[in-house]
């Protein structure tokens, strides 16, 4: 059934009086969230001369799961519906994000605005995909690329020049603030070396898996989906527990739809259109994203296209 555009407004913008938040007093909970993975970073530092190098290693990958949790959830959410009213707290609040990820917010945006543009998108005449994070710009044939190479060498693919060029197209203050960021993960990651040059040798490769694990979620949140579909581009998974806690990441089919729909609506939304992504055969899957792997259902890499939806809606 189609939906008007005076129904998708009151889905897509909460409303609220706060004088601190934009949208919703709950996006307190990913301001808090981002907080504490802050003080869970730093922790880790205070941590490392004054606990077992088994329980550093448990904390490690805790921290990489908390990369790809903050890219995906926190910061993502961030990206498309600034958390504040305030800018000079919205552009604070970035710094901090890219502080703690390892990775400029603002060059993050740019990669994540032109994902939307294309889509996950399969490469056009010329070879290239317009989505440079697309699953099939490395695949053969039109294909998929296989999920481990896409998972391990796409943090060496990433081309911040590239990035840069197109922020500064855009705009040149912003592509400033983007190299600004940059600098400041570079040189937080600097001090701890000079302070301790054996944690930052300990904490690189589980920084490089935490992105690498972001990168696989992003690989499971468009593989089996069809590209050449609007409302079904993504692939959702209604887990639970994962959207609880990944604020409602899962709802990736819905979320390329309607991009700007806040992620405390993004069940509401979804019941609107439910009926139209089955007939759409939008592909939704029971595991996370992370774990896409092991869905029973899941199609050969040969045969990815959009397939029939689980009759299970949302409760």
């Amino acid at each position: 059934m189609p939906i008007s555009s005076s129904e998708l407004a009151i889905v897509d913008r909460p409303k609220t009086n706060s004088r601190i938040f934009a949208h919703t007093r709950w996006d307190a909970v990913p301001v808090s969230a981002a907080l504490l993975h802050c003080a869970y970073f730093f922790g880790m530092f205070y941590l490392f001369p004054r606990v077992p190098l088994w329980v550093m290693i448990i904390l490690g990958f805790i921290y990489s799961v908390s990369i790809s949790w903050n890219i995906n959830g926190i910061s993502h959410n961030f990206v498309h519906n600034p958390y504040f009213r305030s800018p000079l707290l919205n552009r604070l609040f970035s710094i901090l994000e890219s502080i703690i990820v390892g990775f400029s917010q603002i060059f993050y945006e740019c990669i994540h605005m032109q994902h939307h543009k294309g889509n996950a998108d399969r490469p056009g005449e010329q070879g290239e995909t317009i989505d440079w994070i697309s699953i099939y710009k490395h695949g053969d044939e039109g294909q998929a690329e296989h999920p481990f190479k896409y998972t391990f060498f796409s943090f060496f693919r990433e081309d911040p020049k590239t990035v840069f060029k197109e922020l500064k197209r855009k705009n040149p203050r912003e592509a400033f603030w983007g190299v600004f960021e940059l600098a400041s993960f570079v040189t937080t990651f600097v001090v701890l070396g000079i302070l301790d040059w054996r944690y930052i040798c300990f904490l690189l490769p589980f920084y490089y898996f935490g992105h690498c694990l972001s990168y696989l979620n992003g690989y499971y949140r468009h593989y089996g989906g069809n590209p050449d579909e609007p409302i079904a581009w993504g692939v959702s998974t209604y887990d639970k527990l994962y959207n609880w806690t990944w604020f409602y990441n899962g709802y990736h089919a819905e979320h390329h739809f309607r991009p700007k729909v806040h992620w405390t609506r993004m069940q509401a939304f979804r019941d609107q259109i439910v009926d139209q992504q089955r007939a759409a055969g939008v592909r939704v899957i029971k595991p996370p994203h992370a774990l896409g792997f092991l869905d029973p259902d899941l199609p050969r890499r040969k045969q990815s296209g959009a397939r029939p939806m689980e009759s299970e809606a949302v409760s």
